[in-house]
């Protein structure tokens, strides 16, 4: 898209294409939008808009008549979870269209965003790199930069190899190695709030503990479908400590404004920094939990070291 509202050559096929778009003010944001999304249309390639919710009704009134042919998702609804973007939306979308080039508009990070959800969105920003690398996919991130924290703008730049800005495309200087860019995110968690419930298990016959443990601060707390949501994914990963950590794990649940929170302790060590994000093939054992947990929580924190790795399920009340 040029600076004049014109639209660039259509790209039917190629490598992984992830642009950030920043923009100012509604005018900025349709000029970028539109011009991508007609691009994918004119080549007969299928598309995603997946914004949040005024965005959404922004890009689908400005589409008119060629909106029918676009998938639209609120992003708000959908992507919540960071976590849950890649594999519950993305990855299902291109996939949904094989043999075509896929088409996203994607806004993982918008000023409603809080800064306890921050690095789990920037780390998919930077994992999306990784998951794509050579995937016929062109994904386009708009960033608002007048809305925004400009810390969240930098990290646009190092988060995607090119942003296009005031209508130019230009490749970023600060963009770095993916990975790289994404172990920058696993932050220490906030603090265990003192007195929270707490218990240590270890063992396969100590899981249905956890599940009654869960269960019981969880009842009268959230919905009955919400609170199965939350005992079904802490007891995936206390499964998870039960089978890899050497010294069993622990478990701790306490309430905050809005919602209920649960964390697993334990001394294991996460090393593949996709795991959660990307679905396992079929017939591979394991590798399924976080994924559940990203499924099922409205927000999934996740910090791992060389000396333990803690999971924070965050579930709005």
């Amino acid at each position: 898209m040029t600076a004049s509202g014109t639209t660039s050559p259509a790209i039917r096929h190629g490598p992984f294409d992830h642009r950030g778009l920043l923009y100012r003010d509604p005018g900025e944001y349709l000029s970028g939008t539109t011009g991508f999304v007609r691009s994918a249309l004119d080549a007969g390639d299928p598309v995603l808009v997946a914004v949040p919710g005024p965005n959404l009704d922004l890009l689908r009134g400005a589409l008119a008549e060629a909106a029918v042919r676009v998938t639209f998702a609120d992003m708000a609804v959908v992507g919540r979870n960071p976590g849950r973007i890649i594999p519950g939306v993305l990855t299902a979308f291109a996939g949904a269209h094989p043999g075509r080039r896929a088409w996203i508009v994607g806004e993982p990070i918008w000023p409603g965003r809080t800064e306890l959800e921050y690095p789990a969105c920037a780390a998919h920003e930077a994992l999306l790199n990784a998951v794509f690398a050579g995937r016929d996919v062109a994904i386009l991130c708009p960033y608002d930069v007048a809305g925004l924290p400009a810390t969240a703008v930098r990290d646009a730049w190092r988060t995607h190899p090119v942003i296009v800005d005031g209508g130019a495309r230009r490749p970023s200087g600060a963009y770095a190695d993916p990975l790289v860019t994404a172990a920058g995110f696993n932050l220490p968690l906030p603090p265990v709030p003192p007195g929270a419930a707490s218990m240590a298990y270890d063992g396969e016959l100590q899981l249905a503990a956890v599940r009654r443990f869960v269960l019981g601060h969880a009842t009268g707390v959230l919905a009955a479908d919400r609170a199965d949501d939350l005992v079904l994914a802490a007891n995936e990963l206390a499964a998870n400590t039960v089978e890899h950590a050497a010294g069993g794990g622990r478990i701790t649940v306490w309430t905050e404004p809005g919602r209920l929170v649960c964390q697993i302790d334990d001394d294991g060590h996460l090393l593949d920094p996709l795991a959660g994000r990307v679905v396992p093939p079929p017939r591979t054992e394991g590798g399924r939990g976080l994924i559940l947990a990203n499924q099922l929580c409205d927000l999934v924190r996740v910090h791992t070291t060389e000396a333990g790795t803690s999971i924070r399920l965050h579930m709005a009340r």
